[in-house]
């Protein structure tokens, strides 16, 4: 059979929660459906490669579970007895609901929720216009970034690095914690173009032997939580054998007696122990980076959710800084360039409507704060009220059990604006339809690369579906606001934004679909001295100016953490009780909750598994395919045990955010996680759960 012939194709952006925010090329058939999607070839990131789930794209928006018509909860709390309302009907009841909780519990009581189900900046920001109308809750950013970032910043000073394209002209690439494959494919696209045109090694470095380990010339399995112990002792070594650039680190480092006194400690033997690895391991890394100049260091999330995350990605930063690596083209190292795109979002955010100062609440800590934490809670009142976008704490939050339980609570009145019946909309008490991508505008930051894109309104929303933009706009008039920015359009919003940060006007951005916000590559590659104010790279971090940059907000007493670079053994401890640790990697067919309903990402992803190695299999009489219940003090889920010999023995992998239902007993894997905020400014430790593994009765 044919595939349909297109009518058009179209520029536009992959929305989704991922840092490579891929430029597409969409089909729009005849009838006004989409058609294939595929990856911009002539985006030099993207370069016409993007991953399987997005180029089914078509199977997401046409699907026949959408969302269409809004719905008024009319039997218990997550029975599912919804009757259909009108949007006038739906709007108005939550404008009266929200205006009497105010005058009851005061507008604290209210706490509007979201995160990166679109990382378009008007759909996904534009809910802070309503905090800032009301004096709402505020949110404190945690759930991903929050561990990372300063780890990150504590190095350079600067959410900033080389141009992640330099990949192609390394060396020797080493990706770090990110499981390329599954979750960004693009790194490998100039990881493998560097491999080909240059002969350059590729080093993967992880905590099981996944696909983008599968196509390393090097792989390095690590015990989740032990990154910073490889990072320390590869630069023992280098200090060792002569290795390391001790002309770059005297003039731009602030590299010292006692940081190497530190390190001299800190031998590849220790490291062994600690790691899983061997010696021989630890001392190729070294010897590989050491005589590798042009290295480029690709840093990812992963090995940041733990509760060591921060100092992990601080001390893995540091690695070229002692050889040099960044003085070199394809040399260096990147996380993110979230820190250099020079917006204003003031009008966007609402910032001129701010009332007071309300307390910022940690949206990692949902559960206990839904649950009356008073710790949680700051000391103020329990939450009344949420408006819920972009994203599914239900499933995707820590400390699944506690967040479900305070979703359930009769008193909260509780909005979500969802594409799907996730099981956040499950417990709602109104459910709100809402656009996809390719049905509203909106403009797109790449975390990962250095472009600002932006993506059109190009067919028809299904139903009454109705885009955040609107959703917000609708209930702040309601609210009695008369502000115009809440009677633009998103397309509006988009050209104010641009217009304010000096950036050109849309209808130029739109020849191009993209403007590029690349730093020189001097600065980028920080050859005439880092961000702090003496230009030098931080051995010795000062977390208190890192706190002071991103306003981040102490967790710990400042006294514990580390003095310099090191490993930092706070992860959570298993005992004989909990044996196991255990580590929620992403699928590589789904993106956190999102794809978990699409039928080509189900039959890649099957049942929801956990890996066990052989050997700790064997121990505890489980076969494979066998069904199992992992479990701690948190609570406990049940999966299919799939034996694995890529990891390290106590060491458990499970991999995707599975719908809660999926799982027999219905309860998801966020059950065994911790929503304990992680030193030294919070986030939440996904990959650091002790955990106990059993065959199911």
């Amino acid at each position: 059979m044919n595939a349909p012939i297109a009518q058009r194709t179209i520029r536009s952006v992959c929305p989704h929660d991922c840092p490579s925010v891929c430029a597409l090329d969409v089909d729009i058939l005849a009838d006004g459906t989409v058609g294939r999607v595929r990856g911009s070839k002539d985006d030099p990131y993207t370069a016409g490669v993007i991953c399987e789930k997005v180029a089914r794209y078509a199977e997401r928006i046409h699907h026949p579970e959408r969302l269409t018509h809004p719905l008024r909860r009319v039997g218990p709390k997550g029975a599912g007895q919804w009757q259909p309302i009108s949007w006038e009907e739906a709007l108005d009841e939550i404008a009266q609901r929200f205006l009497a909780i105010e005058a009851e519990h005061g507008p604290e009581a209210i706490w509007p929720y979201f995160y990166a189900g679109t990382m378009g900046h008007v759909q996904r920001d534009g809910i802070e216009r309503l905090r800032a109308l009301r004096g709402y809750s505020h949110q404190y950013d945690t759930i991903c970034t929050g561990l990372a970032w300063p780890g990150y910043i504590a190095g350079t000073g600067l959410l900033g690095g080389v141009n992640p394209e330099q990949m192609a002209e390394a060396d020797c690439v080493v990706i770090w914690g990110t499981n390329a494959v599954h979750t960004q494919v693009n790194v490998m696209t100039h990881a493998m173009k560097a491999r080909k045109t240059r002969g350059a090694k590729v080093v993967v470095i992880d905590i099981y032997r996944n696909a983008t380990m599968d196509q390393a010339d090097m792989g390095l399995v690590l015990r989740p939580g032990t990154d910073g112990a490889l990072a320390v002792a590869t630069m023992h070594v280098l200090l060792r054998d002569g290795l390391a650039d001790r002309a770059y680190m005297a003039r731009f480092t602030d590299f010292s007696p006692e940081f190497e006194a530190h390190l001299a400690t800190r031998t590849p033997e220790w490291a062994a122990d600690i790691t899983g690895l061997s010696v021989a391991e630890i001392e190729g890394f070294a010897h590989l980076i050491g005589q590798t100049p042009r290295s480029f260091f690709r840093l990812g999330f992963g090995f940041s959710r733990q509760r060591n995350g921060s100092t992990a990605m601080h001390a893995a930063l540091c690695i070229p800084a002692m050889t040099g690596a960044w003085q070199h083209r394809g040399g260096g190292a990147f996380h993110s360039n979230s820190g250099t795109w020079a917006l204003d979002k003031s009008r966007l955010t609402g910032k001129h409507l701010q009332k007071g100062t309300p307390r910022r609440l940690d949206m990692s800590e949902i559960g206990p704060i839904l649950t009356g934490d008073a710790r949680a809670l700051q000391g103020g009142g329990p939450v009344h009220a949420m408006i819920v976008q972009n994203t599914n704490p239900a499933t995707v939050a820590p400390d699944q059990k506690r967040v479900q339980e305070g979703l359930l609570r009769e008193d909260l009145f509780l909005v979500v604006h969802e594409q799907f019946m996730t099981e956040t909309a499950e417990l709602a008490d109104i459910v709100l339809p809402a656009t996809m991508f390719l049905e509203h505008n909106d403009y797109y930051t790449r975390g990962g690369h250095t472009r600002v894109l932006y993506g059109p309104a190009v067919v028809d929303a299904p139903g009454e579906a109705r885009s955040n933009h609107e959703v917000i706009n609708a209930i702040a008039q309601r609210l009695g606001s008369d502000d115009p920015i809440f009677r633009t359009s998103d397309r509006d919003v988009v050209a104010d934004t641009f217009a304010r940060s000096s950036y050109p006007a849309l209808e130029e951005v739109e020849k191009t679909g993209y403007i590029d916000r690349g730093r020189p590559d001097d600065d980028a590659r920080f050859a005439n001295g880092f961000a702090w104010p003496d230009g030098r790279f931080r051995f010795a971090p000062n977390w208190q100016a890192v706190s002071d940059i991103k306003g981040y907000r102490w967790v710990c007493d400042p006294a514990i953490l580390p003095r310099f670079a090191d490993h930092w053994a706070i992860t959570e401890a298993t005992d004989a009780e909990h044996p196991f640790k255990l580590a929620t990697s992403p699928a590589r067919a789904f993106l956190n909750s999102s794809f978990n309903q699409t039928p080509g990402s189900l039959r890649r992803e099957g049942e929801p598994s956990v890996f066990i190695h052989p050997d700790d299999a064997a121990r505890l009489g489980i076969a494979d395919g066998a069904p199992v219940v992992v479990g701690n003090h948190r609570g406990s889920v049940q999966l299919t045990a799939r034996l694995f010999d890529g990891l390290r023995t106590g060491v458990l992998i499970a991999e995707g955010l599975h719908r809660n239902k999926a799982h027999r007993g219905g309860q998801g894997i966020n059950i065994l996680t911790s929503a304990e905020p992680a030193p030294p400014f919070g986030g939440a430790p996904f990959h650091d759960a002790a955990v106990w593994i059993r065959l199911a009765s």
